[in-house]
């Protein structure tokens, strides 16, 4: 039995992923849809293989020659695309003068091969369709004795009596049938079957029943078969005890990012899915940072959740559930201020040892935005995106960047000349930080890259999700400069003037993702928390001298009359 697969399409309902990589190179459970495919058909007893291409036909040639197969598997690039029939009668010269198969690239499937090919050798019919029951594709119509009576496309099939099944994508042709494909030509092999059934040339279905079967043509089907295929081996990796039940998924609430959160549930045990999306970009990613950063803390000792299974170009990432418990409602839910001045001391012993040691053997290339945090940054991510995000996005101020240029350049040299640089998580705020078994773990660390201990601290401190009393902000200030006297050089004034400008960007960024996530995407949840995050930034401005950022403190008195007209 020989095999030709299709590969040349677009793949266009794929797009804009299939821009990067054709699609039969799409990985399901770490390996590429066409090696999943050739091994299933040497396993069925194949002992040639080619493969048309067109679209990234560089890849797929590429794939093939870097790899050694049991069997002879060619590939052969059509200029313009020729069709599915067009295919066959290009590549006739190989498939030869024997009965052969001819597969979709981009379908999964554990159909037998060997007993369809075994089938269509049992009858005198010249071509052999397999088919089966799946609502979505259902077009191609059967008799009761198995013969193929016309497909929905067609203008008007000969007999409609029975209900219609769908068309796998695999068939077995006899090599007579080349003859009837126009040569040169882009055609479908549907309308050389739509032809023949005109003729009464009898077609032959195979019925298969209690299968796998998932095509990946759309991006839903596509992160179906991701999820299918990985989530079994995640909960086996995680849980020794695991029995392989079926697993439940629920939908988390995300935050502002736009990953979705899913808690996966089976027997005793559960897990977290992020979904990251399909990867879009040959360069790096979220969820490349994610994994890689992750990974990198781990090393490190910082208290971070387990990272079970990973597929960075599928985006779904597996790893430990941590609960429901984050800083923010710990903080909410706890009745003693000690306990919370403790936990805050805890918390902060871990963000400077993650400081200190993740700055250690940090490569720049698992950042996906910047590698550290600089003043082209500073400037566009969070001075700029206050101004556009939340002034005039949100507040609808007349109210231009360039007023206030000086002074975001005046507050990005500060803040970085005064810098204690360390390993940076960049978002080190309440609701990125759980409680779990006792014990608080870091989430969200994908934006981590090199940059000031301070910004992390002034996130945590100034965070509008918790509000802390500014006593207490000044107390673990305190805190920190004499923890971190203990294991590194630090001045502290330096490092406290540090401090001060970090908490006047960082809070240039909250009001700005506030904005930005209440407007444009419509997360109006975060609006509550406007308020604390405008009261902060005036107690920070106010801690400046008076010839300091007078512009911004100018702006200020607008925005804080807006603040109260808008809430």
């Amino acid at each position: 039995m020989k095999a030709l697969i299709l590969a040349a399409g677009y793949g266009t309902r794929l797009l804009p992923y299939t821009r990067l990589v054709p699609k039969p190179l799409f990985p399901v459970g770490d390996c590429p849809v066409l090696k999943r495919t050739i091994t299933h058909l040497c396993r069925s007893g194949c002992s040639e293989i080619i493969i048309n291409t067109h679209h990234l036909h560089q890849q797929i040639e590429a794939f093939i020659a870097e790899r050694k197969f049991p069997i002879p598997v060619h590939t052969r690039f059509e200029p313009e695309i020729l069709g599915t029939g067009g295919a066959i009668k290009n590549t006739s010269d190989i498939l030869g003068d024997s009965p052969f198969m001819v597969i979709n690239g981009d379908i999964i499937t554990d159909i037998n091969l060997k007993a369809v090919y075994d089938f269509h050798l049992s009858h005198i019919h010249p071509a052999t369709l397999v088919l089966h029951d799946h609502k979505a594709f259902n077009n191609v119509f059967v008799t009761e004795d198995g013969f193929i009576t016309g497909f929905h496309s067609d203008s008007s099939p000969p007999d409609r009596t029975s209900s219609p099944l769908a068309f796998t994508g695999i068939q077995v042709l006899d090599p007579e049938l080349t003859a009837l494909i126009p040569g040169s030509t882009c055609n479908s092999s549907i309308d050389l079957y739509s032809n023949m059934i005109s003729e009464h040339i009898k077609i032959k279905a195979y019925i298969s029943k209690n299968h796998l079967w998932t095509d990946i043509g759309t991006p839903e089907s596509y992160r179906e078969a991701a999820y299918r295929f990985s989530v079994q081996n995640a909960f086996k990796t995680a849980f020794s005890e695991y029995s392989g039940d079926p697993v439940n998924i629920s939908h988390l609430a995300g935050d502002g990012s736009d990953r979705q959160w899913f808690r996966l549930t089976s027997e005793d045990f559960s897990m977290v899915m992020a979904d990251h999306g399909i990867r879009k970009q040959p360069s790096v990613t979220e969820v490349d940072s994610f994994i890689a950063i992750n990974r990198h803390l781990a090393t490190k000792g910082i208290p971070v959740p387990v990272i079970y299974r990973a597929e960075p170009f599928s985006g779904l990432v597996f790893l430990e559930d941590l609960g429901n418990i984050n800083l923010q409602s710990y903080v909410k839910h706890t009745k003693n201020g000690n306990d919370i001045l403790n936990a805050y001391k805890n918390i902060i012993d871990s963000l400077i040892h993650m400081s200190v040691s993740c700055a250690v053997d940090f490569r720049p290339a698992y950042a996906y935005q910047t590698a550290d945090y600089n003043q082209n940054l500073i400037l566009e991510k969070e001075c700029r995106y206050f101004v556009e995000a939340f002034l005039q996005g949100y507040l609808h101020l007349d109210i231009s960047y360039d007023r206030l240029e000086n002074d975001f350049h005046y507050l990005s040299e500060k803040a970085l000349s005064n810098s204690l640089i360390g390993f940076m998580h960049r978002d080190f705020q309440s609701r990125n930080i759980m409680f779990h078994d006792n014990r608080f773990y870091f989430i969200d660390f994908q934006g981590g890259r090199i940059g000031p201990v301070q910004y992390d601290l002034a996130s945590l401190l100034l965070d509008p999700y918790v509000a802390l009393p500014l006593r207490l902000q000044s107390l673990l200030l305190d805190y920190t400069v004499n923890k971190l006297s203990s294991v590194t050089n630090i001045d502290r004034e330096t490092f406290c003037n540090g401090y001060a400008y970090c908490s006047l960007t960082r809070n240039l960024q909250i009001l700005g993702a506030f904005g930005y996530l209440s407007t444009v995407k419509g997360k109006t949840f975060f609006e509550q928390y406007i308020p604390a995050a405008m009261r902060s930034l005036r107690y920070c401005l106010n801690k400046t001298t008076a010839q300091e950022l007078p512009e911004l403190k100018s702006v200020l008195k607008s925005v804080l009359k807006s603040v109260v007209n808008v809430l």
